[in-house]
């Protein structure tokens, strides 16, 4: 359990940041982000490659879909995330978490309007649980999250954005403008801290607006680092 919870851990605050073409301070645009790709490496040990593939058809509906591939501590985690192309809010999430010895399917439904989401488990091919739990209103995705941070217009020290991702409700505070060394290079970065103080995030001042360092805090604690990004024609 320890591993698979650890891995849960690792691709759950790995991106929470992603946005596509939307004006930035300094009347900066970020151009298109379809296509981006952006590699990272996983402290203790790891690696893990995000990638926006665009606006796709889900059940009729227009939905964003970015893919996230985490592999750590002997276990491999594919997650496909739909979210509203506008918000970044998501609709569906679907995960496959596999290891030598085991191998689990996960599905997360999101019903924004109704707050709720519903989360079937299948392992091995069987399913095994079903649940559904009450947000109370409009829910995040934890990888989506950091990278809907980078549509802020005009980020000041101070300000504040509020977010939930079930079963816990954040606020988002950006502290500081940091130096920032990862082995992609130095950067500047605008630093945001969560609170309650669970986790931190470092995006990229200057164009291309992406996550450079997101650490976790806590019992398992991680870090991301980016190694490399490329972009849509890269």
């Amino acid at each position: 359990m320890k591993i698979n919870k650890t891995t849960l851990i690792l691709s759950a605050a790995l991106l929470a940041f992603l946005a596509a073409g939307r004006a930035v301070d300094g009347g900066i645009v970020t151009p298109d982000n379809q296509g981006e790709r952006i590699l990272y490496d996983v402290t203790p040990a790891g690696t893990a490659e995000y990638r926006d593939l665009g606006v796709v058809d889900l059940e009729g509906m227009p939905m964003n879909l970015a893919t996230l591939k985490t592999k750590a501590l002997l276990v491999e985690d594919t997650e496909k995330i739909y979210s509203d192309p506008e918000s970044l809010l998501p609709r569906k999430i679907e995960r496959d978490v596999s290891s030598f010895f085991w191998k689990e399917q996960i599905t997360e439904e999101y019903d924004q309007k109704k707050g709720t989401v519903t989360i079937t488990k299948r392992k091995n091919g069987k399913q095994v649980s079903t649940r559904i739990l009450q947000g109370g209103g409009q829910m995040n995705s934890a990888i989506l999250l950091p990278f809907s941070l980078r549509e802020q217009l005009n980020p000041r020290i101070g300000m504040q954005v509020s977010a939930t991702i079930l079963p816990n409700k954040f606020k988002i505070k950006l502290v500081s403008v940091d130096k920032i060394t990862v082995p992609a290079g130095t950067f500047q970065a605008y630093h945001f801290k969560s609170l309650p103080d669970k986790f931190e995030v470092w995006i990229n001042k200057d164009n291309p607006r992406v996550p450079l360092k997101i650490q976790g805090k806590g019992i398992f604690s991680y870090a991301l680092s980016m190694q490399e990004y490329i972009p849509q024609n890269g």
